[in-house]
């Protein structure tokens, strides 16, 4: 009876033992569960943030040298800015070789002329002269006036103005040093500008033809008494000046005015 009660005593004490353990521990273990998924949300959300705002600062750094790359930013100007200094500069110094290399084309053109007007406009003069041999007569004065306007329409005019002066400065401007011209085409430039070498057959027909000519009157002139030397003498100078003159002019349109050239620089056929 004892041993029955006692029995019975002893299970109803290790049920309720045990119907309180499970209704004690399953809230400390639902409760532990709760903050290991709390704890486990929030290392996850810290993570996460902190992921974000590691791509937010790697995102802000690309931003930043795209920023610079392109030009903005503090940067400076970066390597855009960089690379239009240097295409700009390249530029400016092919310009000012290429206006220097086509000044000296046609300025030598003009030099050539000087010289020879510098060299016969004594002779030009001499009839007007103090120590003059003989005065002219009122029909070599006529013939003075006559031969200066024959060739300031005939030599200046239609012959520079017209045709020779516009091919001279048409090739003058053809000659790009940094560019591609050989050399000796810039060192010889005035030779070139009057289309002597590197040009069309027909160009160079022509220009070794009256260069040749030239001379071939020059030197018949030079056999003329006085005052009929002098009196051709005048006239080739004023044709020589207004051709002079009228180069120039035409170099200053094309070169500092930026004026078309519609002359035929007549430049051979590229080779194949």
């Amino acid at each position: 009876m004892y041993i029955n009660t006692g029995l019975s005593l002893a299970l109803l004490s290790s049920a309720t033992n045990t119907i309180a353990c499970g209704f004690s521990m399953k809230p400390l273990v639902l409760v532990n569960q709760h903050k290991n998924v709390a704890s486990l949300e929030i290392g996850t959300h810290f993570v996460a943030s902190n992921s974000f705002q590691a791509k937010h600062y790697n995102h802000m750094d690309d931003m930043n040298i795209i920023t610079r790359y392109r030009g903005g930013g503090g940067g400076g100007g970066g390597l855009k800015s960089i690379t239009d200094s240097n295409i700009n500069a390249s530029s400016t110094k092919r310009s000012i070789g290429d206006t220097l290399a086509s000044l000296w084309a046609a300025g030598g053109v003009v030099m050539i002329l000087a010289k020879s007007i510098k060299r016969i406009l004594p002779i030009a003069l001499e009839p007007f002269g103090k120590a003059v041999p003989v005065p002219l007569s009122n029909f070599q004065l006529g013939a003075y006036v006559a031969m200066c306007l024959w060739f300031a329409y005939v030599e200046g005019y239609k012959g520079f103005q017209l045709k020779f002066s516009p091919l001279v400065v048409a090739r003058a401007q053809t000659i790009k040093p940094f560019n591609g011209s050989p050399i000796h085409h810039t060192l010889l430039a005035p030779f070139y500008a009057m289309g002597l070498f590197h040009a069309t057959k027909k160009r160079k027909i022509v220009s070794w033809s009256v260069t040749t000519g030239v001379a071939v009157i020059v030197a018949a002139v030079k056999r003329l008494p006085y005052p009929w030397r002098n009196i051709v003498d005048a006239g080739v100078i004023v044709g020589l000046s207004w051709g002079s003159i009228s180069i120039m002019v035409e170099w200053v349109k094309a070169a500092l005015l930026g004026k078309d050239i519609t002359t035929d620089p007549a430049l051979p056929d590229a080779k194949a």
